[in-house]
């Protein structure tokens, strides 16, 4: 049996690499997690007013995503989308197909209706643990509901939020690693990618786990601040 060994020059080599492709796994991430806060933030309102028609399809999309893989809402988009997308282009005889939309267009596609998914759960119940008559309470100074909703209601659950939207953009960053699966190099897939033409794997592997071993304890770090004065400003402190 071959013995296996640690090579800590190719290590090195394989790391200057894969950090190369740090910037589009991180593009990846932050953007499926900013539409996916969007997302969110309708589909809890929506589910929260309880709305006649859409609060039902508000309740499928949150169960179905949260209840399939993230590989397959990569699958799905990555052959669905083009295929409905060329449908619509030549029906309206539009210039643009789906071999000029980019793979990373099509990721951030499918980890963002991931994202919004969860993100939605995150932040209805941190709606929910705002005590409700903070809502009458603006009604009663003359504030609308957008304005309530906006100055009082929203950074409330987005600061109750924080523990739970740091778990999503950690596991949202976890999730870009599955875009080698479509031919998209991020970090994983770069890692993979010199892994076939050294017939080594370890060394890339271990490159690529300390890259995202130190993206999310920065991202760690930056949620732990961002809750500390978050709580002193909850407190009535100066954050």
């Amino acid at each position: 049996m071959k013995t296996i060994t640690f090579d800590l020059s190719f290590f090195l080599e394989a790391l200057k690499q894969i950090i190369g492709a740090l910037p589009i796994t991180l593009l990846i991430t932050i953007s499926s997690v900013g539409i996916g806060l969007i997302i969110g933030l309708i589909v809890a309102w929506i589910r929260l007013k309880k709305t006649m028609v859409l609060h039902p399809l508000a309740e499928f999309y949150v169960s179905f995503i949260r209840g399939t893989p993230v590989v397959l809402h990569l699958y799905i988009v990555y052959l669905a989308l083009p295929m409905a997308w060329d449908a619509i282009a030549t029906h309206y005889q539009w210039e643009i197909y789906s071999k000029d939309i980019p793979l990373t267009v099509l990721v951030i596609t499918a980890l963002s209706f991931t994202a919004g998914a969860f993100m939605s759960e995150i932040i209805r119940s941190g709606f929910l643990a705002i005590p409700e008559g903070q809502m009458e309470a603006a009604y009663s100074i003359g504030m609308t509901t957008f304005q309530a909703f906006i100055r009082i209601l929203f950074p409330q659950a987005l600061g109750a939020s924080i523990p739970g939207l740091c778990n999503l953009l950690v596991g949202i960053l976890h999730g870009s690693s599955l875009a080698y699966l479509v031919s998209l190099l991020e970090i994983n897939g770069v890692a993979m990618m010199i892994g076939n033409q050294n017939w080594s794997f370890l060394e890339p592997l271990s490159a690529a786990a300390l890259i995202y071993w130190g993206v999310v304890v920065f991202i760690e770090q930056i949620a732990s601040i961002l809750e500390k004065r978050w709580m002193t400003y909850s407190e009535g402190g100066v954050a």
